[in-house]
């Protein structure tokens, strides 16, 4: 059931904010503008972008995250609309400290002074989930204290039924709804955000990308103290760096901006190839740089609430394709997506291939600052309409990141060469899980089986050869098998053809009995003879046809 109340909400906060000024911005159609009846209210003296902000704000969470997507995407949104949808990273207004207070009290069940030395009660950064406060350990070490915020998992969840409401909608009524399993979609999407409610999942998570990168000097991850914290409260290290987004400060402090855009993509691609296991929430409020180095900046990520993992398949499959891409072999990239059964085993492998040649040609030897993966992906979904391709939704979230990954490398380094950065790293990547060393280690790992089986291989044999007789004569039955229902099939297909041949005729002749009676009676006034002749033949007429 469509959650009504909250309908109406986001109904009154469109009209209040006047949102229906903003679909003439980006060239919408004008008759979005009649959905809301706004006629009968002024106009704020605010502009659209900060309206359209402000609007986000009172509408909740579940459209802040959305906000904060978009506001990494710079070639898609005017720049008044990026920079005002960027204060949603870590502007969200804070909810009282003393509700914070009591919130973690309650989860530690002890007071606040029995844990902290100092408590800030003015908030460091306030999130659309929660808020994070400065403090210190009776110990002395420096922490950050992250408290959900109360009551949120109630909207949250509204929220998500009404999107999902919306998604059984269009998947009811729109074929594209349907291609790109938006039900699946939002209910991967739920799982996600309803995740995030669980600090002590993001704990899990936070320690294990710390251990991932412990040795590495790419990324630094936060310490947790899990003895402090709970469902409701997390306690970590506290680290201090320069927002990513602080560009002014980066080049104040020399920090060579190249490196540091290509050290981004080589930790994405890390994480998603080499651990399984990366960081989904890469917006510019959860990464930070650490530029005491500024000549080797590295980054800091925090708020791992958000991990994305990939299955064996769907890694293999994206790595051949990733590679297929920068070698530019669309061939193979047919080929792998015929393999996969993401496109119709009916499909043309060279249409298909030329269809992807064109899509991605203009992309290579390109910098960043040219290309965009947002226009890149509305090519390939306009090519999957073409050829039936579904979207993957076990994708989505990956793809959520590299359009993350893309708004940073932006930010950073507008004349990043992608292709070029990446490049390396998945041919060292496929020539250590599918070239002859990767090989030699399989055979090496699976040794010990082998060996186990070697004596068994002549009964095996025998047993085997001993099968092939009744092997065959199984295949010639099954052979058999089919021709005759091929037959059947043949022969009740043209039984059904006749059928309809003459119960259309049966039709016509009817409706010409039942007009030759209807003359008859205007003329002469006939009988009923002709008319009862008319209507038999026409429904036994229809009748054969429809079985037919």
């Amino acid at each position: 059931m469509i959650p009504l109340r909250r309908g109406v909400q986001i109904l009154a906060t469109a009209v209040r904010f006047r949102l229906d000024t903003i679909p003439q911005q980006f060239q919408i159609d004008h008759w979005t503008r009649h959905l809301f009846p706004t006629s009968l209210l002024p106009t704020p003296q605010t502009s659209e972008a900060k309206r359209c902000r402000l609007a986000i704000e009172r509408l909740g969470p579940v459209f802040i995250k959305f906000g904060q997507l978009l506001s990494t995407r710079r070639d898609l949104l005017p720049e008044e609309y990026a920079d005002e949808l960027a204060r949603l990273q870590d502007r969200v207004p804070p909810f009282p400290s003393a509700m914070a207070i009591a919130t973690i009290e309650t989860e530690l069940g002890r007071p606040l002074t029995d844990s902290f030395a100092t408590f800030s009660e003015q908030p460091l950064a306030s999130a659309s989930l929660a808020q994070v406060h400065e403090a210190t350990l009776t110990s002395g070490e420096e922490v950050v204290v992250k408290v959900i915020r109360p009551g949120i998992a109630g909207v949250i969840k509204k929220d998500l039924a009404l999107i999902l409401a919306l998604a059984k909608l269009l998947e009811r009524f729109f074929s594209d709804a349907r291609r790109l399993h938006l039900i699946r979609i939002v209910e991967d999407y739920e799982k996600t955000i309803l995740a995030e409610l669980d600090l002590l999942r993001e704990s899990a998570n936070t320690v294990r990308l710390r251990r991932n990168f412990e040795k590495s000097s790419l990324l630094y991850v936060p310490k947790i103290y899990d003895d402090l914290s709970s469902v409701n409260v997390l306690v970590m290290e506290r680290v201090k760096g320069v927002p990513i987004s602080d560009l002014e400060t980066l080049r104040r402090c020399e920090t060579d901006l190249k490196k540091l855009a290509e050290r981004g993509v080589e930790t994405f691609f890390l994480q998603v190839f080499n651990d399984n296991f990366f960081h989904a929430d890469m917006h510019p409020g959860n990464i930070f740089v650490d530029v005491s180095d500024p000549a080797n900046p590295s980054y800091i990520a925090v708020d791992c609430a958000i991990i994305g993992q990939l299955t064996k398949e769907d890694q293999a499959y994206l790595a051949r394709n990733i590679v297929a891409f920068f070698n530019e072999d669309y061939a193979e990239i047919a080929k792998l997506h015929s393999e996969s059964g993401w496109i119709s085993g009916k499909t043309d492998a060279r249409e298909f291939e030329s269809t992807i040649r064109q899509l991605c040609q203009p992309f290579f030897q390109r910098p960043l600052a040219e290309i965009s993966f947002g226009s890149f992906l509305i090519a390939l979904f306009s090519a999957a309409r073409r050829f039936d391709m579904e979207v993957q939704p076990q994708l989505v979230l990956l793809q959520k990141t590299l359009l993350n990954i893309e708004g940073l490398g932006r930010q950073l380094y507008p004349d990043l060469n992608l292709w070029a950065t990446a490049k390396p790293f998945m041919d060292k990547w496929t020539r250590e899980h599918y070239g002859p060393g990767a090989i030699l280690k399989t055979v090496v790992d699976q040794g010990p089986g082998l060996i186990e089986l070697l004596p068994r291989i002549p009964e095996l044999l025998i047993t085997g050869s001993r099968q092939l007789p009744e092997l065959g004569r199984l295949a010639v039955e099954q052979k058999q098998a089919m021709e005759n229902l091929t037959s059947a099939l043949l022969s009740e297909r043209r039984r059904r053809r006749r059928a309809r041949v003459a119960g259309a005729v049966l039709v016509v002749a009817g409706v010409g009995l039942l007009w030759e009676s209807f003359m008859e009676v205007i003329a002469i006034g006939g009988d009923n003879m002709t008319a009862t002749a008319g209507i038999a033949a026409t429904l036994v007429g229809s009748v054969l046809v429809g079985r037919g």
